[in-house]
């Protein structure tokens, strides 16, 4: 039986806990223990006298291998292009991208170095699954080093349209060390549109095939791969198993009392620009002046723990957000009543459920997503009897199962807000009706069945004679 090999930026070690490492984390894992495997990469550690060989790490069928990164690597892979570049390229930032060679240089170094010491930790019959934008290029440096086996890819993030991949220095070698893999799997049919767009107008390449339901086969640069749409999703059950118990935690209850019976609005979002955090600020004080009758009577609480506070854009937003917070406290704010919540803080896993839970109002607005976990979640989390109505942003990954929410234009304060209105009013019997349309489909699309679907098309990609009894996807189930 093939053993799966998983590449990521960040590894859950057996030190995390389930509610630390989160979904993704927990469904890999998962699949690794039942039939064996490896997992690879970064240690999250910086050391400027890194080891020669990764350290290693064993727990039951699982084999940890982490390496160090130095502080110039740090600087030019992880910060300067990996999120200094390519982040803002996938989420239409261009305006934030400062593109510098040293940067692009120590991006293709680390992911060559990370190939060396991969290459020496593979098996023939390994079936290997590299994750995010971190390690684009690893599979052709794998290739160069004469590893054959079968190399599946899945970006997390949005794939930038043509034109706008188009803007980035090096896209033609990024693209072209994309074809080096056997599937790329993305989250949505239009990742795969920019992708396929990008190979037949720009990269001189063909289409071969298209199923019509998000997947093509395409060749471009000497190689035939697939690419298709694999929508994450999460632990539904368990989801709302875990906010079911919340909803009587100590915190929910502090929570709900402190609120004294009014509508809360929650936000839950890493610190970040494409989050779409400053225009829902501002939709919120929008609602609240134009529409009286909600002051005094709703409560919107943002949760935004800070990330890469050491990135100038991150620091300028935080900025920003305190000063949104200070305005509208200090407009709106009764003796009695504060409108904004806003908390730079991490909340245990149990702990959002409960809080999802009570909300009346989950508020998703990302400005660009490839998924977006909180949305679904969200849903999750509600209660049957009594559910609350989600506001999504069209332009979240989410937005293309979760068809009950009321999706909104991010850039648009004006419609969140009259959304946040209709959420804020809307019947009983409406919001029955949408949750369990919404429901319906994340009992079916979990992260189970992603992780599944996914494997199984890699396993029936670049399946050679002789290992044709290979059942990777059966022993993901």
């Amino acid at each position: 039986m093939a053993r799966l090999v998983v590449v990521s930026n960040r590894v859950a070690m057996p030190r995390d806990r389930a509610g630390r490492a989160g979904g993704l984390a927990v469904a890999l894992r998962e699949s690794l223990q039942q039939h064996g495997g490896l997992w690879f990469g970064w240690s999250g550690e910086i050391n400027d006298a890194p080891s020669p060989e990764p350290r290693r790490t064993r727990q039951g069928r699982v084999d940890y291998a982490v390496l160090d990164l130095t502080t110039e690597e740090h600087k030019g892979f992880y910060l300067e292009f990996s999120n200094g570049m390519l982040w803002p390229l996938c989420h239409y930032r261009l305006g934030l991208i400062e593109f510098r060679r040293s940067a692009w240089d120590s991006y293709l170094a680390v992911n060559a170095r990370f190939a060396d010491q991969l290459a020496t930790e593979l098996r023939p019959d390994d079936v290997i699954w590299i994750h995010d934008y971190h390690f684009i290029p690893l599979a052709a440096e794998l290739r160069r080093r004469g590893v054959q086996n079968r190399i599946g890819f899945f970006m997390h993030i949005p794939f930038p349209a043509p034109e706008v991949l188009a803007a980035l220095p090096g896209h033609e070698r990024l693209v072209r060390d994309l074809c080096a893999y056997d599937l790329v799997g993305f989250q949505t049919r239009g990742d795969v549109r920019a992708l396929t767009e990008y190979i037949l107008h720009e990269a001189e390449g063909t289409v071969i095939g298209n199923s019509g339901e998000g997947d093509v086969r395409i060749g471009a640069f000497g190689r035939e791969l697939r690419v298709g749409t694999f929508p994450i999703g999460i632990d539904t059950q368990d989801f709302a198993e875990i906010a079911a118990e919340g909803a009587n935690s100590d915190e929910t209850q502090r929570l709900t009392e402190s609120l004294a019976g009014r509508a809360l609005v929650v936000g839950v979002d890493r610190l970040d620009y494409s989050k779409g955090i400053p225009q829902r600020f501002e939709a919120f004080q929008h609602l609240l002046g134009s529409r009286p009758e909600h002051r005094g009577k709703v409560t919107f609480m943002q949760i935004a723990p800070i990330s890469r506070g050491e990135v100038a854009q991150y620091r300028k937003l935080r900025n920003e957000l305190d000063a949104l917070t200070g305005r509208i406290n200090g407009k709106f704010a009764e003796f009695d009543w504060v409108p904004v919540r806003y908390l730079n803080k991490s909340f245990a896993r149990n702990t959002l459920a409960g809080f999802y839970r009570h909300a009346r109002v989950g508020l998703v607005t990302p400005l660009r997503d490839g998924m977006n976990l909180v949305a679904k979640e969200y849903v999750a989390s509600q209660d049957p009897a009594d559910p609350g109505a989600l506001v999504l942003s069209r332009f979240a990954g989410a937005a293309r199962e979760l068809k009950g929410a009321l999706l909104v234009n991010p850039y648009d304060t004006e419609h969140i807000a009259d959304a946040l209105h209709r959420a804020l009013v809307m019947p009983l019997e409406e919001r029955r009706q949408r949750w369990e349309s919404m429901m319906g489909v994340l009992k079916v699309n979990t992260i189970s069945h992603w992780r599944e679907n996914y494997l199984a098309a890699l396993q029936a990609e670049g399946n050679p004679a002789g290992r044709g009894d290979d059942n990777l996807a059966g022993a993901a189930d």
